[in-house]
């Protein structure tokens, strides 16, 4: 059971779909304060919602509707991997997070590409082996749980399906001209 905001939960029918923390759940009862899901071994092992602890603050989105603007890059809610913040650096402008992330994701974190964070579309910013670095403004940081990370808080990680896709297919090229040759 999940509390949420007054009016969040207008209009919400069972089966709906809610991003909490990124991660697509299915709805299966609500009142006009809470929500709940069913939750699976599957998705607590795989994402920080297995580690959540009860006053914990989660990012909660609803799912878009056709015709609604969409103002951000698109998600699915499908998380493929979390990742660590490593250090984090404030100034007035902006908070900067270094993210550690698992090698294996390397060839799909891309410098001004987008990733998202916790269910929140961020743009990624300097790249070096396995790490990344986030700029995050003001507005980010007040409407977003990001406000409460520090080193070592693990964060989930949807990649962006459309660099996805096309790396894997370049790949895939390569690979089958490689093997033509």
């Amino acid at each position: 059971m999940i509390a949420v905001p007054t009016g969040f939960n207008e209009q919400l029918t069972r089966g709906a779909s809610i991003a909490v923390n990124g991660v697509c759940l299915t709805v299966v009862e609500w009142t006009d304060n809470e929500v709940s899901f069913d939750v699976i071994d599957e998705t607590l092992t795989r994402t920080n919602l297995g580690s959540a602890t009860v006053g914990e603050l989660v990012n909660l989105e609803r799912a878009a509707r056709f015709g609604d603007e969409i103002g951000g890059h698109p998600l699915s809610g499908h998380i493929h991997t979390q990742a660590e913040i490593m250090r984090i650096e404030k100034n007035e402008a902006n908070l900067a997070m270094l993210v550690s992330f698992d090698p294996a994701w390397t060839q799909y974190i891309i410098s001004k590409g987008y990733i998202a964070i916790n269910g929140c579309s961020l743009t990624i910013g300097e790249v070096e082996k396995n790490q990344f670095w986030l700029h995050l403004i003001p507005e980010t940081l007040e409407i977003t749980n990001l406000q409460a990370a520090q080193p070592g808080t693990k964060v989930n990680v949807e990649i962006d399906h459309q660099t996805q896709v096309i790396v894997e297919t370049v790949e895939r090229y390569l690979k089958q001209s490689a093997s033509a040759s």
